[in-house]
């Protein structure tokens, strides 16, 4: 009878650093190194700062690049980007890492000021909308530009950095769900009611869409190729994703764009008043330039 032998137990395996491992629920391998890397890179490109708690959307959103250009791991993805500065990649990158959260009228005790505003002031009215998104909030400025002055007396250019949620908003086409808050007068006034393929959905009007310019702008860019002023600046939940030395430089640029009676309105969480001297608060989340600033503005 051959002796019964206890099998000498197997050396542990050496532990891989957690950063290292390999989600068994993941297709590729996100290091701290790579995370870093493209904390840096939408930085420097977008201005935009990524916490560390981004590290999940971060994975998320860029592993369907990795997927769709048949990519093996997030290393050989940077590499793409950093070894051409004008690769059209740059643009889906900056696009993935975009948050787009809007609705209609929202923080909407902004509009009612905007509308006094604009009566104060009179025809033609102006106002750059710095983050379109998806076109709610230039369309929710137009509409109560159009309540307030009348038809085509206003006009709104709208920007933003992602062009995919430009293309969504030059179609004006939306959700039941999406408009379920407007009132019915303005449903009827300012859309159209989808029917047969389109029924559930809603299209803007013509005689409102032809008031707003949606044209793609980084707000990094050295040159935004504006060359008009404005009665009012909508640039609400945009900051809190830079760092307060990108905040002031977007700021300080926004001054001589203003003219001197204008109304720069920003998003609820968001202080300018630490940020830079050129604008003071007016109410709530609204500034006006600042007296000096003003002066040189209008100079």
């Amino acid at each position: 009878m051959t002796p019964h032998r206890t099998p000498a137990p197997r050396a542990a395996a050496p532990a891989m650093p957690l950063a290292t491992l390999r989600d068994d629920a993941r297709d590729f391998l996100l290091t701290d190194r790579d995370f870093d890397k493209v904390r840096a890179l939408i930085h420097r490109r977008a201005g935009i700062s990524l916490g560390a708690q981004k590290r999940e959307m971060v994975y998320s959103r860029l592993a369907r690049r990795l997927r769709a250009l048949h990519l093996n791991d997030f290393a050989s993805y940077l590499a793409l980007l950093e070894g051409d500065e004008s690769s059209g990649e740059w643009e889906f990158f900056t696009n993935a890492l975009t948050t787009n959260l809007t609705s209609f009228f929202r923080e909407a005790h902004h509009f009612p000021l905007l509308a006094e505003h604009a009566k104060r002031i009179g025809r033609p009215y102006s106002v750059w909308c710095a983050a379109a998104s998806t076109g709610e909030e230039p369309y929710s400025i137009a509409i109560t530009l159009a309540e307030a002055l009348g038809e085509r007396a206003a006009t709104v250019l709208a920007t933003d950095i992602d062009t995919q949620v430009l293309a969504k908003a030059r179609t004006g086409v939306y959700s039941a769900e999406q408009v379920a808050r407007l009132s019915q007068e303005r449903l009827k006034r300012f859309f159209l009611k989808g029917t047969g393929q389109r029924a559930g959905q809603v299209k803007v009007k013509p005689e409102l869409a032809s008031t707003i310019a949606f044209e793609p702008l980084n707000l990094l860019a050295p040159d935004w190729g504006i060359r008009e002023r404005f009665d009012a600046i909508f640039c609400r939940n945009v900051m809190i994703y830079f760092d307060k030395p990108t905040q002031g430089r977007i700021l300080e640029r926004f001054v001589p764009l203003l003219k001197p009676h204008g109304l720069l309105f920003a998003g609820h969480s968001e202080n300018f008043s630490y940020v830079t001297r050129a604008f003071q608060l007016r109410g709530q989340t609204v500034y006006e330039l600042a007296p000096g600033a003003a002066r040189a503005g209008a100079a």
